[in-house]
């Protein structure tokens, strides 16, 4: 699992490389693959702890992105987000999510979504459950030592 990161204030998503004393290394996940670094007082936030609001559970931002994934063809989003009107972004993400929460997704939490998806495709990344799903078996194998520690 790679940790992707989206960081605030700066534009595009970036791949996290290594960790220093202070700060992150991160590297852009664009065409330059520009490395730099990520400090204590920059709002970072990993994609797999993203979740989309549904009208049920949440929905975790890689299974939001698998399915735009599978109504693009792994291509780019054909939805300039740009430039569509708030009604026609809303109507092509309820294709893609049918029960988003529509009062608390914003016209602005899609864009960025696209935003991230055609990045995210545009530089390889497809297999959104494998790139950003926290891996559940090393937590459950964490989990079970863990227990067996506190149970001696």
């Amino acid at each position: 699992m790679e940790t992707i990161l989206s960081i605030a204030g700066k534009p595009g998503l970036y791949k996290l490389v290594s960790r220093g004393k202070m700060n992150l290394i991160v590297e852009a996940i664009d065409a330059t693959h520009r490395r730099q670094p990520a400090f204590a007082t920059d709002k970072v936030t990993s994609l797999g702890d993203i979740a989309m609001y549904t009208t049920g559970d949440d929905v975790p931002l890689w299974q939001v992105l698998d399915n735009v994934a599978k109504k693009e063809g792994c291509k780019e989003a054909s939805i300039n987000y740009k430039k569509v009107s708030g009604k026609e972004l809303r109507a092509y993400f309820k294709e893609v999510l049918p029960d988003f929460d529509e009062d608390r997704v914003h016209d602005s939490d899609i864009k960025k979504l696209l935003q991230w998806y055609n990045i995210l495709v545009t530089n390889g990344y497809s297999d959104f459950k494998a790139t950003l799903a926290p891996e559940e078996a090393e937590s459950s194998e964490e989990n079970k030592e863990q227990e067996t520690e506190a149970a001696k």
